[in-house]
């Protein structure tokens, strides 16, 4: 962030306010300030005092401070005014929203990080990419990833903190805060990363937030992108990617999105439509009329690929008892499962009915 641009704002309050007003970095620098001689002194222990207000004015040495508006959980910028009364900090507020607009506007024209955050967000034309890809000197052509940490019950603003820690080039790789419980990050990758460095790059996120801060959390991958145009749509197939694997893969800590396989084709099917599939497919009893030990059974079938002897080991049972189970399987529903195409209509009921069940619907 330039001074320059804080100095400039400060310049322009300096005749409306009758009192000392500046901006302190979040090392505790006067970055700007109507006194002159004060710029570049650093104000030990103002940084504590601000943190510990807790975005409230903190009132430190005859003067009073408030942050400015900012991605993390500690401050970049404070806004400081002469005095530590009521007028004071009525003052500090009014200098806090000239001080945000000018950032606001600053980053928007020359900071990267925000940059990366309008691509992901739709929030800039095609056009606009090319135009202030040039003018931040922002390396167009490069493969690129999208992941999407989101908190698992409450979230903790440091989250984003301990996640840029890891990757602390703000060059090339960017954290941003999305909301209370979503960070994403958009990591430039070097030529050839493929899935496994991905899914290694997730795990490196999950356990150190889980380490740090107690934090348990589920992260989407998008698919690489080898330009920056492609962003936006790698960061909506990670949030995807999060929103399929609440439904069908519930104890995934990373999902990625290639690896999401017929669930995401089904996330996107009208639910009147899997309603209509599930009666076409049990005709003769509904799916409900199966119990527990029965679905058990099935899904032990699949994991170990319709092999019965297999399936029958792994479920403690002789394999006779597995065959006379199958039998009933086929008496109740018409499908066979030891049959290739039976067993695969069978998989995709057993799908769609979860999906109507995230969706709050009982077929």
């Amino acid at each position: 962030m330039s001074s320059r641009m804080f100095q400039g704002v400060v310049l322009q309050m300096k005749d409306s306010v009758n009192r000392m007003v500046g901006v302190v970095d979040a090392d505790g620098i006067v970055v700007a300030c109507s006194e002159l001689t004060c710029i570049g002194e650093h104000w030990s222990g103002v940084v504590a005092a601000i943190n510990s207000a807790e975005n409230e004015p903190a009132r430190f040495e005859g003067k009073t401070f408030k942050p400015l508006a900012g991605w993390g959980a500690q401050f970049d910028y404070a806004a400081f005014v002469q005095g530590d009364d009521d007028v004071a900090a009525s003052l500090c507020a009014m200098a806090v929203v000239a001080f945000n607009g000018a950032k606001t506007y600053y980053e928007e024209k020359h900071d990267k990080a925000t940059f990366v955050k309008n691509i992901i967000s739709d929030n800039i034309l095609l056009g606009d990419i090319y135009t202030q890809a040039k003018e931040l000197h922002f390396v167009s052509e490069a493969p690129r990833a999208a992941f999407l940490v989101r908190q698992l019950g409450p979230a903790d603003v440091t989250t984003i903190d301990v996640i840029q820690n890891l990757f602390p080039d703000k060059q090339t790789d960017f954290v941003i805060s999305i909301n209370e419980t979503d960070v994403a990050l958009i990591k430039q990758l070097p030529e050839g990363a493929d899935a496994r460095d991905l899914q290694k790059i997730a795990k490196q996120i999950a356990t150190a937030v889980t380490q740090e801060l107690g934090i348990k959390v589920v992260i989407g991958i998008g698919t690489i992108v080898p330009h920056i145009r492609d962003l936006a749509r790698a960061y909506k197939e990670a949030g995807v990617a999060i929103d399929v694997g609440k439904v069908f893969d519930t104890e995934k800590t990373v999902i990625n999105y290639e690896n999401l396989g017929i669930g995401r084709l089904i996330y996107q099917l009208p639910t009147i439509l899997c309603q209509m599939f599930l009666q076409e497919v049990f005709k003769k009893n509904p799916i409900d009329a199966l119990d527990q030990e029965t679905l058990l059974t099935i899904n032990k079938f699949f994991e170990n690929n319709l092999n019965v002897s297999e399936t029958a080991r792994k479920l403690f049972v002789h394999r006779n008892t597995l065959v006379y189970r199958l039998e009933k399987i086929k008496k109740l529903t018409g499908l066979d499962l030891r049959e290739f195409d039976d067993a695969i209509t069978f998989k995709v009921a057993l799908m769609v009915k979860k999906y109507l069940i995230s969706r709050g619907i009982e077929s």
